[in-house]
């Protein structure tokens, strides 16, 4: 072998032999994890605050709401509905579900001050005011959870240890190529890759769909008003909790998450939003997270030194990265069509988004642009 091949294998062979042993591993944490498992003992039922902040209005907010106000065999659940204006036309469904719902101790609670650059956060802060209860539900509008959802998701609290609960998300109606893409990238990588991640170390970590925490953590860290300024709020609260000394569990119930039709253009802002937002959460994971493409570097490999062992490392690759596709997705979603011959596509789009999240330090969110701060604070450009 001449210094050339050499030089080839160790830059471009090796990881892509390296992309399908974490390839597998990923795929065998994900089978490891009782998905959708639920709890035997459904006795634990303390009494809970959700806070609901909201912004606009679309075809899937009302059910998304709803699921909220339906939940059965839980204890008692106080629902804190938060806009930030009251022509935010968001309130005339909240009101129309609150008559519908007249049993329900919910309110919708008009919430216009700002305490920093993160509007959705200084809506939390207005509205954990109102929260009469300990245990503290933190959830996004688009959100639909299945009517047993509180039951179990309480259930880590049991332990005076666990310090907050999460769970993963699946994107539950992809309509179009653009959001399939996306779904792919949540659906089958996302949550296996935390599961990967756990293996090693703790989840130090929340994800943002569901944070259920008790009120002496929140108070511990400073509260919501330590994180008005932060993109990634539901990462800081979760890694100031853990940084605090208390654990992060993984409730295995699945939400799901429902958007309007998105073009190629709004899913990759979004995107490009959530690489930028981890770049500067976990720096280095997110820099070395490129040596895992699975289809990258045995497709370089190929394209610089055609041959046998080249060609068998990216069939190979291509063979597990579109049946684990493929299992993990149905795995996170038994009902939803799986396009598992897109995960070869995902890739090498996703390699320009790791990219592009290096190139600049600007996002655009809620309808604003903002600088993301080497600390993962915004600055919000006029």
């Amino acid at each position: 072998m001449s210094d050339y091949e050499r030089g080839v294998l160790f830059l471009f062979g090796i990881p892509a032999l390296l992309g399908l042993v974490l390839g597998l591993w990923q795929w065998i944490a994900a089978v490891r994890f009782p998905l959708h498992q639920r709890v035997a003992d459904a006795s634990f039922r303390p009494p809970v605050s959700l806070l609901k902040p909201l912004k606009g209005l679309d075809e899937h907010t009302l059910q998304c709401l709803e699921s909220w106000l339906t939940q059965e065999n839980a204890g008692e659940v106080q629902v804190l509905f938060g806009v930030a204006s009251p022509d935010d036309p968001v309130c005339g469904a909240v009101r129309e579900l609150l008559a519908r719902h007249p049993a329900a101790r919910a309110e919708l609670l008009i919430c216009p001050e700002s305490f920093g650059a993160n509007a959705k956060v200084s809506t939390l802060i207005q509205l954990s005011r109102r929260a009469a209860h300990e245990v503290i539900v933190v959830s996004d509008a688009d959100v639909r959870v299945p009517a047993d959802f509180l039951r179990n998701a309480v259930a880590p609290l049991r332990d005076p240890n666990v310090g907050l609960v999460n769970c993963f998300y699946r994107l539950a109606n992809p309509v179009t190529l653009a959001m399939r893409w996306e779904a792919l990238a949540v659906n089958a990588d996302f949550w296996s890759q935390v599961l990967q991640g756990k293996t090693l170390a703790p989840l130090d970590f929340a994800l943002g769909a569901v944070m259920i925490t008790r009120r002496a953590q929140l108070t511990a860290i400073g509260g919501f008003e330590a994180l008005a300024n932060h993109l990634a709020d539901d990462f800081q609260l979760g890694n100031r909790i853990f940084r605090a000394g208390a654990s992060i569990a993984l409730c295995p119930v699945v939400v799901d998450c429902l958007t309007s039709p998105q073009t190629w253009g709004q899913v990759w802002a979004h995107q490009l939003r959530w690489a930028r937002t981890i770049r500067v959460s976990k720096p280095l994971p997110y820099a070395a997270s490129i040596i895992s493409n699975a289809t990258l570097w045995p497709l370089l490999w190929l394209a610089i030194t055609p041959g046998k062992w080249s060609l068998i490392t990216l069939g190979a690759s291509l063979v597990l990265r579109i049946a684990s596709a493929y299992d993990l997705e149905k795995r996170l979603c038994p009902e939803q069509r799986s396009f598992p011959w897109l995960a070869p596509i995902k890739d090498l789009l996703q390699t320009a988004l790791w990219a592009s999240a290096f190139l600049g330090h600007h996002v655009t969110w809620r309808g604003q642009r903002f600088r993301l701060r080497r600390d993962g604070t915004l600055l919000r450009e006029h």
